[in-house]
């Protein structure tokens, strides 16, 4: 996903998407999959040279990613569609000085509850033995920078560090989320829950665990048939309700949750037993998946 939150930022990528061709190379990505530049330019019945120009201002502004890929003609570079949306924010931008801010590692959770499969990595290695749950609670599980469960839960400590004497006005966090397949499966639903101090903000459902393309960021070593990228996903909770992606998907505001600058903030990521989709969850952080992030947290404020 893409995040505008100030409209001069996205005058690039508004001029890149500003061209009929441009926005069909990006339509027959989405529903072709992945195709190289030869055959894509034979597509649109273009030159390859003319092709080139058009791919690289979609490629800065982070909507295609090109790869290369041997086969028996020599390297190919092939095209694919990185982001799933593009979010843009017209309201009023929020005021980052009054925003304190947090990166949490995916293997930095408090407590946890997970049915196998299961499993931790770091970005040089597997974190002991595949479908143990004795290992989440290994201490090398804080440099885990991917990790994947059946069902359960996980629930990090979010840093309230913000100055004393204010109250919390708005909560976003975001992270790269994905199912968890036996191996990988594009089309594998999975309902996951987020809760803020066991409230339930919301549920989406996570459309698959995703392994037709190697993750931007996952490292060589990792196996080409285990989950290798996700979907970046924003959740905001303020004062009119949680917005995820920047659908309002619940009622529960910033208001109801009554946080300040003495509050615990604890954030928890779920696939419940009694789902509709018991798909799974894998978390990917800054050395796997597209996105070069942890879970990130803002935490805006204001005087009491």
């Amino acid at each position: 996903m893409v995040h505008i939150s100030n409209l001069k930022d996205g005058l690039e990528l508004f001029k890149a998407l500003g061209s009929d061709i441009r926005v069909h190379i990006i339509s027959i990505l989405l529903d072709e999959g992945p195709m190289s530049m030869n055959k894509l330019a034979a597509h649109l019945k273009i030159t390859n040279g003319a092709l080139t120009g058009h791919i690289k201002k979609l490629e800065e502004c982070g909507i295609i990613n090109i790869s290369n890929e041997t086969s028996g003609h020599g390297n190919q570079k092939i095209c694919s569609v990185m982001q799933d949306k593009i979010l843009i924010d017209f309201d009023t931008p929020i005021d980052y000085s009054n925003t304190y801010t947090a990166n949490i590692k995916i293997g930095q959770f408090s407590t946890h509850k997970i049915y196998p499969t299961c499993g931790l990595a770091t970005d040089t290695a597997v974190i002991g033995e595949l479908d143990d749950i004795r290992y989440f609670d290994h201490p090398d599980r804080f440099k885990a920078d991917i990790m994947w469960f059946t069902k359960g839960y996980v629930e990090y400590s979010v840093p309230n560090l913000i100055p004393v004497g204010n109250r919390i006005t708005q909560i976003s966090f975001s992270a790269e989320i994905s199912s968890e397949a036996p191996g990988i499966d594009n089309n594998w639903p999975s309902d996951i829950s987020f809760y803020i101090n066991d409230r339930l903000l919301g549920v989406w459902t996570s459309p698959g665990d995703y392994g037709d393309v190697h993750g931007v960021f996952t490292p060589s070593w990792w196996p080409p048939n285990w989950n290798q990228y996700g979907l970046l996903k924003l959740i905001v909770i303020n004062r009119h309700g949680t917005f995820l992606d920047g659908l309002k998907i619940s009622d529960v505001s910033s208001n109801d949750l009554k946080l300040d600058y003495t509050s615990t903030i604890r954030l928890k990521m779920a696939v419940e037993d009694g789902a509709r989709h018991i798909g799974g969850l894998t978390l990917f952080g800054k050395s796997f998946g597209n996105y070069d992030q942890d879970i990130n947290v803002n935490l805006s404020y204001t005087p009491i």
